[in-house]
């Protein structure tokens, strides 16, 4: 596999938009669920009640790869990174992009690992950006 090619063909390129209307009962529920306990967190009526720092990862787009990207391999979740810009508020209309950051490789145990990078960006009504997801999926090329 020419990773080079592939980056170049896939790296950088927006692939899909979806829109979220958030609700301050949404992001109440999410960070109760997760065991919060700070009132900017928990209750609406706090002053600076915003979005549990980990909320953006539940926001998902339409495809996790673009169409006709090629099949790498076995894939599975390589984890998450989450990059906070500005408060994300009830009531807020949050547009994310997605797209794909990066592609790299690595040899692990288990052999040659292909690892994709899907990056969701997410501006709030008034074109702001909020956060970033980076979440990166590693790809087992199948055994010859």
């Amino acid at each position: 596999m020419d990773l080079e090619a592939l980056k170049a063909e896939w790296v950088g390129l927006d692939f899909d938009e979806k829109k979220f209307d958030l609700s301050a009962e949404q992001l109440r529920v999410f960070a109760v669920s997760c065991g919060e306990e700070e009132p900017r967190f928990i209750d609406p009526n706090d002053p600076d009640f915003q979005a549990a720092p980990t909320f953006v990862t539940t926001l998902r787009s339409a495809r996790v790869l673009p169409s006709g990207f090629p099949n790498l391999g076995r894939p599975f979740d390589a984890g998450k990174k989450v990059i906070l810009h500005a408060p994300i508020r009830g009531g807020d209309q949050l547009i994310g992009r997605s797209r794909i950051s990066d592609i790299y490789s690595k040899t692990g145990r288990g052999g040659p690992m292909i690892f994709v990078v899907h990056e969701m960006e997410f501006r709030n009504q008034r074109d702001e950006l909020v956060a970033v997801v980076d979440s990166r999926q590693i790809n087992q090329p199948e055994a010859k």
